[in-house]
């Protein structure tokens, strides 16, 4: 998959050292260091040589380091130069697990879900529950979770994709929140993309959505990793109105790269009263 449009190659550029902190550099404008700025730059962010001074590292060992050139930096060279990116927690984690450290195993991706989950999830009827896997390809979904996205045109049966439904062009006006949960959505899918390099689906989907939406293809090129397990979701359900979830995501702990979804609203609240209304239609 390459693209001259969208700066999305193959999956393994994803999970490239160099091309990470090239993009990461480029989103530090250097009066956000207390470097001075200048007009004549040729391109965004920080020079080499700049971010190796915020680093204290030689501008020939960080060139190195962007060109693949030097292997397993140190701990401490990688923390020092998370701290000049600016980076946070999460995408500190990423840029070592780059680097060969900490490096957590994706298991055996399987689209395959047990009998036992299927159970657990008939078993949770108050509230939206869904297993998607590691592409956010929803594999089985709860009748709560399936009357929340009914609006959106989901086919259950499709085993339809987080992602594609977010960045599709009816969605803005039922996620309130919309550009944070698309922001969202892409730092996960860059972080699974590092693990999963060889995921031709995955490769493809990330190919689709940047092709087909502007917004997908500016978010991916920022570089952001993010988890997303714990969050709040707005809706705007054209039957019950705004909506208030809290989500909660679970990694199923059988390496098949599994996950369960749930949202959520406290007992005495609107939000949970609108759940219980949404239930009553499901049942109905």
């Amino acid at each position: 998959m390459e693209s001259d449009t969208t700066g999305i190659h193959r999956l393994e550029d994803v999970a490239d050292l160099g091309k990470f902190l090239q993009a990461r550099r480029a989103r530090v404008h250097p009066s956000d260091v207390g470097l001075p700025g200048d007009s004549r730059r040729r391109v965004p962010g920080l020079r080499r040589e700049e971010l190796a001074l915020l680093a204290g590292v030689s501008v020939d060992y960080y060139t190195r380091l962007e060109q693949g050139r030097a292997k397993r930096p140190s701990d401490q060279v990688l923390d020092a130069v998370a701290r000049a990116l600016r980076l946070d927690s999460a995408t500190r984690a990423h840029l070592h697990r780059l680097a060969g450290y900490a490096r957590i195993e994706p298991g055996h991706p399987c689209a395959e879900v047990r009998p036992e989950l299927r159970t657990m999830l008939r078993s949770i009827d108050q509230f939206p529950a869904m297993l998607q896997n590691h592409r956010m390809d929803v594999l089985v979904a709860n009748g709560m979770a399936r009357a929340l996205y009914e609006p959106l045109g989901w086919d259950v049966g499709r085993h339809p994709n987080v992602a594609r439904l977010l960045f599709d062009e009816d969605s803005p006006p039922f996620f309130p929140d919309w550009s944070v949960c698309a922001a969202d959505t892409v730092a996960q899918l860059r972080k699974v993309a590092a693990l999963f390099s060889e995921d031709e689906e995955l490769a493809t989907l990330i190919g689709e959505l940047s092709m087909r939406h502007r917004d997908f293809a500016g978010l991916w090129a920022r570089a952001e990793v993010r988890d997303c397990n714990v969050e709040t979701l707005r809706f705007d359900h054209p039957i019950v109105g705004p909506l208030t979830l809290h989500k909660e995501q679970f990694r199923v702990a059988d390496g098949s790269g599994q996950l369960l979804v749930t949202l959520s609203a406290s007992p005495g609240t609107d939000d949970h009263d609108k759940l219980r209304l949404l239930r009553s239609g499901c049942s109905a």
